[in-house]
């Protein structure tokens, strides 16, 4: 499973609105700027996650995006399946529920691809925004302590 750049840059952006949580809107430019992705590819990204309910938009001279939920409450895992869709290492795990791929009783495989597609399920909903931000807190402090002479 690879993700797109719809999914990395996202969960950037989304990343960069928890960093300025509580600062008010944060004009899509800016976001754009600071996360180096085109302010056009941007636009489309963010129209996904406000029609998901995972940001607001706040028009106006001083408008932009907030996010709709505290940095605590939104997952990696929540910005990735709006993005990318479900998470799934192959096809027949994205059947809708109650369907099943013909080979599914017999198929010995399917149970590992399931324990796959778990396992990423349970890392990307493990990390919220908070947590991005305070590790790149902690990165930002570590690096002070480095003093280079030439």
């Amino acid at each position: 499973m690879k993700l797109s750049t719809r999914g990395e840059y996202g969960l950037r952006a989304m990343f960069d609105l928890a960093q300025h949580y509580g600062e008010g809107p944060i004009p899509i430019k800016s976001v754009a700027e600071r996360q180096d992705i085109s302010e056009h590819y941007l636009e489309q990204l963010i129209a996904v996650l406000r029609k998901a309910g995972l940001v607001k938009s706040i028009r106006g001279a001083q408008g932009g995006y907030v996010l709709s939920r505290e940095p605590e409450e939104i997952t990696v895992g929540d910005i990735i399946r709006v993005l990318e869709g479900p998470i799934a290492p192959v096809e027949c795990l994205n059947t809708a529920e109650g369907e099943s791929c013909e080979r599914a009783e017999t198929c010995v495989t399917r149970g590992i691809w399931e324990k796959v597609r778990d396992s990423i399920s349970d890392v990307l909903d493990s990390f919220t925004l908070a947590d991005m931000v305070a590790k790149a807190n902690q990165m930002r402090q570590d690096s002070k302590y480095y003093m280079y002479y030439i």
